[in-house]
């Protein structure tokens, strides 16, 4: 099997092997079609935390100005009339808005004096994976960059966020749906790290792997059946760590989307790992060689 360095563009590629069928699921983020205004994404608002506004107008202001809005959540009633404003600008800025009963935003936003919208305001800006790509440039570095694919619990993502500081990743991608996002929790679970790690938000998981090969970058997975031991790995070049969600893994189209996929030798009567504990661990063998190199 071909050991991977430096990709040196974007034919410059090892065998793109398949790796099987991950987990049973739709992957509805690589459906061209999909809509910015999105019924069935509301499974993780209730882990949403940190600052909330409602009401029409405070929506738009924020809409309209540099307010940084994790997500909207908006009654069928409200996306009427002058709601039609909220719903084109979400969409001209790309920001997930969530159709949901108004009992549920009157629950999420503790009142019911919220003319049935609410938007959630994230602790950091969010930056453009390029903002990554030329920050490794600006300090003469091979792009390291962390890619979750459905991280959803908020203390995992600020706890792999805090290793990707500690570690020198560049900067972390997720996911504009079905992820946790960049709430108070996280940034408290990060132990302030979102504060100096940049993390981009992408509409295209597999989209934008494919993207970050065309720049260089090998995309390495994780999992339990990957095809060798992390610490035989060459790691020390340009590499995109991909880590799937908790109980899940990578999704069957991310997968066959890795250059690699690797896995972590365990010799106890649990098999498995939490989500940024394996982040760690990886991040850290990443870490290792590229200061021995």
């Amino acid at each position: 099997m071909r050991e991977y360095g430096e990709r040196t563009g974007k034919n410059d590629r090892g065998g793109n092997a398949q790796y099987g069928q991950g987990r049973p699921r739709t992957d509805h983020r690589n459906d061209k079609k999909r809509q910015n205004y999105d019924r069935n994404d509301s499974k993780t608002d209730e882990k949403e935390s940190g600052e909330v506004i409602y009401g029409r107008n405070s929506v738009i202001e924020a809409l309209r100005s540099d307010v940084v809005i994790n997500k909207i959540l908006i009654s069928e009633s409200a996306a009427e009339g002058s709601g039609k404003v909220i719903v084109a600008l979400a969409a001209e800025k790309g920001i997930v808005l969530n159709k949901c009963s108004s009992k549920k935003i009157d629950q999420a936003s503790g009142t019911e004096n919220n003319q049935g919208v609410m938007a959630y305001v994230a602790a950091e800006k969010y930056y453009e994976v390029s903002d990554i790509l030329a920050m490794a440039e600006e300090k003469n570095e091979k792009p390291f960059i962390i890619i979750l694919d459905e991280i959803q619990d908020p203390n995992n993502l600020g706890a792999i966020i805090r290793s990707a500081d500690a570690l020198g990743a560049h900067g972390v991608i997720i996911p504009k749906r079905k992820s946790a996002l960049l709430t108070g929790a996280v940034a408290k679970a990060s132990a302030g790290a979102t504060a100096y790690v940049p993390v981009a938000r992408v509409t295209n998981i597999v989209r934008t792997i494919e993207d970050l090969k065309k720049n260089g970058l090998w995309i390495i997975g994780t999992a339990a059946d990957g095809e060798k031991a992390f610490y035989e790995a060459d790691l020390d070049g340009a590499v995109g760590l991909v880590i799937g969600s908790e109980g899940f893994g990578m999704g069957k189209l991310v997968r066959e989307s890795c250059d690699y996929v690797l896995n972590i030798p365990m010799s106890g009567h649990v098999t498995s790992l939490n989500a940024s504990v394996a982040a760690g661990i990886v991040m850290y063998e990443i870490f290792k060689k590229r200061k021995e190199s």
